[in-house]
């Protein structure tokens, strides 16, 4: 399921990025650096779009973190309920764009922002407290990092490294797929997929979410 999400994050990333003024609603590194870009008076970067990315995605995690105090003691539940809401959040952006039909100005505009914001804090917030290593569904710099330090070249034991090496091309694939879809003018599938799989998610974590499994247990 975080394999999945991860790509969730990738699809999501290339349609807010390509299609919503170089604006990243998982990836708060990039919008940072893309916010001062922006003051900077480089063309192509709307200042208050990354800012408006930055806080959306602290509420989220906030969301997230509230999700976590009530039901982080079951991580089946746990995932289910955070993927639950994160799937109403994505088809609600779903019917946004299929409304606006490619026309994203304002206010069509901040409202994917704060709905794609919000379910990708909360993703992240979720991910973190879940604490499978290697796994945060969002961010891969460590993730690449760990790849190369715990090589046996680095005299590591290589440790992680296939689940690492998913992990990055999951988000590869979504990426792919989203900026490929959005090339051909499909910006509307890019959320409809992203929303599918959340659903699937959500399908299996009501499956799991009173599971007795060892794994279900907070770590």
């Amino acid at each position: 399921m975080l394999l999945m999400l991860t790509t969730v994050t990738g699809l999501v990333d290339a349609f807010s990025y390509l299609q919503l003024h170089h604006v990243l609603v998982a990836n708060m590194t990039g919008n940072v650096v893309f916010l001062a870009f922006a003051l900077g008076g480089v063309s192509g970067f709307l200042w208050w779009a990354s800012l408006l990315a930055v806080a959306t995605f602290m509420v989220g995690a906030l969301i997230g973190g509230r999700v976590a105090s009530r039901y982080g003691s079951h991580r089946g539940t746990h995932l289910y309920v955070a993927a639950l809401i994160e799937f109403v959040l994505v088809a609600a952006s779903l019917v946004v764009v299929s409304v606006t039909a490619g026309s994203y100005r304002s206010p069509a505009l901040s409202l994917l922002i704060v709905l794609l914001g919000i379910a990708l804090g909360l993703q992240n917030a979720t991910a973190r407290s879940l604490g499978v290593p290697d796994l945060t569904t969002t961010v891969l710099t460590l993730t690449i990092t760990g790849i190369a330090a715990d090589s046996h070249a680095a005299g590591g034991s290589s440790s992680r490294i296939g689940r690492r090496l998913v992990s990055v091309g999951s988000m590869f694939l979504g990426g792919l797929v989203g900026a490929a879809l959005v090339q051909a003018d499909l910006d509307w599938l890019v959320v409809a997929l992203a929303t599918a799989l959340l659903l699937v998610i959500v399908t299996t974590g009501f499956r799991v979410k009173n599971s007795r499994g060892g794994w279900t247990a907070k770590r």
